[in-house]
């Protein structure tokens, strides 16, 4: 029994665990929760940590956007320009003062133009400092009204000539002011106006500086002042630049003038104390042109909106016909009814698709070409009376296009060459490039003119060319567009962007040139070799006469006078004179084409001095001949 008590006291393994079991799961359970409490407690001690994290994360998104919104305002266009001038034509020095001279002569002769006077130009560069120049260009034309003085001097793009459809050298209304702010910039001297508007009235002194932060005009000085000319201005400006002759230069530029512009006289004072003077080469001037409505296939869907807000027109139909050309009531009323509207459809009553709709029906419509009386090309006798009066060559002739059209944008495509005489023969052609009358002198081979010309196959008309190069030979290549907006590549209006439309037109109007160029090469080449034929038939008749008179005796005089008759006679051509249109004056029996019209010929014999400008004109006493050359071009232009 006590045994029996004894083992019963000793608990058995299997007990043991029975017992131990749900101690060791009552702490595992309380290991559980402890944890479990643990983890939520750093879950919400994480959770606060970011919400505050988030909270100055907004705080300081929050404070960076409040500083950018507080960084933030207006760019004014003067200021934009003022720190990239270079897209104004300002990229460095001796380009500063090529340009600033070049937008001062396109506005006096514009001006001039406009009040259809003779344009007579004084321009006049004075080198101050090493690299200080001050610039003066007095014109003769209408004058300034004196209250728009301080805006058209002191205020980029502000002009007449943006909005309007009408051909005029400047375009954007910057140019002049843009010179004004260079001069303001590198020397801090504001640019200064003189100006009269007539005999009667009084003239005005005016210094205009430009506040580039606002682009408004900061009258310095005010006054009446005494002038010495009955109506005119003078602009004079002060400006950091470089002067050189050459290319690309001052002297490039009024020499090129000279010859777009021939019914204009200026005269220039370099800096090195010469004088040249560009003689007018004749009294006619270019016709006035007259402002034309938007084309419809020239606009966009934004713009047909905008003018949709701006017309005073109530329906449709009379808004078609008043604000654009070549609409008239039928092709309204047609464009009207293929856009699901009607001619008295209300303007403000048209929706966004509906005028899609429209501008799409217009686009497809067949519409006349624009009218062209916007347009004064220069026509091919005064281009010859320039290409005369300048270029010392011996052949001359010129071509002006009938009108086309870009984007809704008449253009017109006049081309001249000048061959020979003593142009360098050696050297590739040069191309001269105009833009309504004003020369282009840089982006030669960015512009549509170039690559037309390079384009063309020159050998056929008698001149070598490698390939994707100009003809080589001594040769000038004058091409001009004339239209009533310039699709310039750049503000700077440097060169013409790439149409398909212009490089067809300039290469048509240079092909039709270098027809009559290969004419006369051609004519002066079987002159030169029946001159040869001539000079061998005279060189053996002597001996010939002397043959036959020793096989049969006969008269030897007689006999070398019906040889030289004969060889005369073959040989015929080499005695054709020609005129100064290039037209043989007494036609031989064989009877050649004639070159064609608007040419002339130029026999130049005696060389000049060999200190020679761009276009072989002499540096030195350069006047007297102008004069001379602009008398004959005068001559031929009347």
């Amino acid at each position: 029994m006590a045994k029996r008590q004894t083992r019963s006291s000793k608990p058995s393994s299997s007990s043991s665990k029975q017992l131990t079991l749900p101690l060791a799961g009552k702490k595992r359970t309380a290991r559980k929760k402890r944890s479990k409490r643990t983890g939520e407690a750093q879950e919400n001690v994480s959770s606060a940590k970011t919400e505050a994290r988030a909270a100055t994360t907004d705080q300081v998104d929050h404070s960076v956007a409040e500083r950018l919104a507080r960084a933030q305002r207006d760019i004014s266009v003067a200021e934009f320009f003022a720190k990239n001038r270079h897209l104004l034509g300002f990229d460095n020095r001796r380009k500063a003062l090529l340009t600033s001279v070049k937008e001062a002569v396109d506005n006096s002769l514009d001006a001039c133009e406009e009040a259809n006077v003779l344009p007579d130009i004084d321009v006049r560069i004075d080198q101050l400092d090493e690299n200080r120049f001050r610039v003066q260009v007095a014109d003769n034309g209408p004058g300034i009204v004196k209250n728009q003085i301080p805006n058209i001097f002191g205020k980029l793009l502000y002009g007449s000539k943006f909005h309007r459809l009408k051909m005029s050298r400047g375009q954007q209304g910057i140019g002049i002011s843009a010179a004004g702010m260079y001069g303001l910039l590198t020397t801090g001297r504001p640019i200064e106006i003189y100006s009269r508007t007539g005999s009667r009235s009084q003239g005005h002194h005016y210094q205009v500086a430009i506040d580039t932060k606002k682009n408004r005009p900061d009258v310095i000085l005010d006054e009446q002042a005494d002038v010495d000319f009955p109506h005119g201005t003078v602009v004079r400006i002060d400006l950091e630049g470089s002067y050189a002759k050459g290319r690309q230069s001052v002297d490039e530029y009024l020499e090129q003038t000279a010859i777009a512009n021939p019914h204009a006289r200026m005269t220039y004072h370099t800096p090195t104390g010469e004088q040249a003077v560009y003689e007018r080469a004749s009294e006619q001037m270019p016709p006035q042109t007259r402002e034309i409505k938007p084309h419809p296939h020239g606009i966009e869907l934004g713009m047909l909106l905008r003018m949709f807000k701006d017309t005073h027109a109530k329906q449709l139909g009379g808004f078609l016909r008043k604000e654009f050309s070549r609409l008239g009531g039928s092709t309204a009323s047609h464009i009207a009814a293929k856009a699901n509207l009607t001619p008295k459809s209300w303007i403000k009553t048209i929706t966004h698709q509906q005028a899609e709709a429209l501008y799409r029906a217009m686009q497809e419509a067949r519409v006349k070409a624009p009218p062209t009386d916007c347009l004064a090309p220069i026509e091919t006798k005064q281009i010859l009376a320039g290409l005369l009066k300048e270029v010392k060559a011996e052949f001359f002739t010129a071509v002006t296009r009938s009108p086309a059209v870009y984007r809704g944008n008449p253009f017109q495509i006049e081309a001249g060459l000048a061959y020979g005489g003593q142009l360098p023969g050696d050297e590739l052609a040069r191309v001269i490039r105009f833009a309504n009358r004003v020369p282009l002198l840089y982006q030669q081979s960015h512009c549509c003119i170039y690559r037309s010309v390079v384009d063309v196959n020159w050998r056929p008309y008698g001149l070598g060319q490698s390939r994707g190069a100009l003809p080589t030979g001594p040769l000038v290549i004058m091409v001009h567009i004339a239209s009533v907006w310039v699709p310039f590549t750049s503000e700077s209006k440097e060169a013409i962007a790439d149409y398909d439309e212009i490089r067809r037109e300039v290469k048509l109007a240079v092909r039709e040139c270098a027809r009559k160029l290969s004419i006369y090469l051609r004519r002066r080449a079987r002159q030169h070799r029946e001159g040869q034929r001539r000079s061998v038939f005279q060189r053996y008749i002597g001996e010939v006469v002397e043959a036959v008179n020793a096989i049969t005796p006969t008269d030897r005089e007689r006999l070398r006078r019906d040889l030289l008759a004969t060889a005369r006679q073959i040989t015929a051509r080499a005695d054709v004179q020609l005129d100064e249109n290039g037209n043989p004056i007494k036609k031989p029996e064989q009877q050649d084409k004639p070159v064609g019209e608007d040419t002339i010929i130029v026999h130049r014999e005696a060389p000049e001095p060999s200190d020679q400008d761009l276009f072989g004109n002499a540096n030195n006493h350069r006047t007297r001949a102008r004069r001379n050359n602009g008398r004959r071009a005068r001559r031929h232009a009347s």
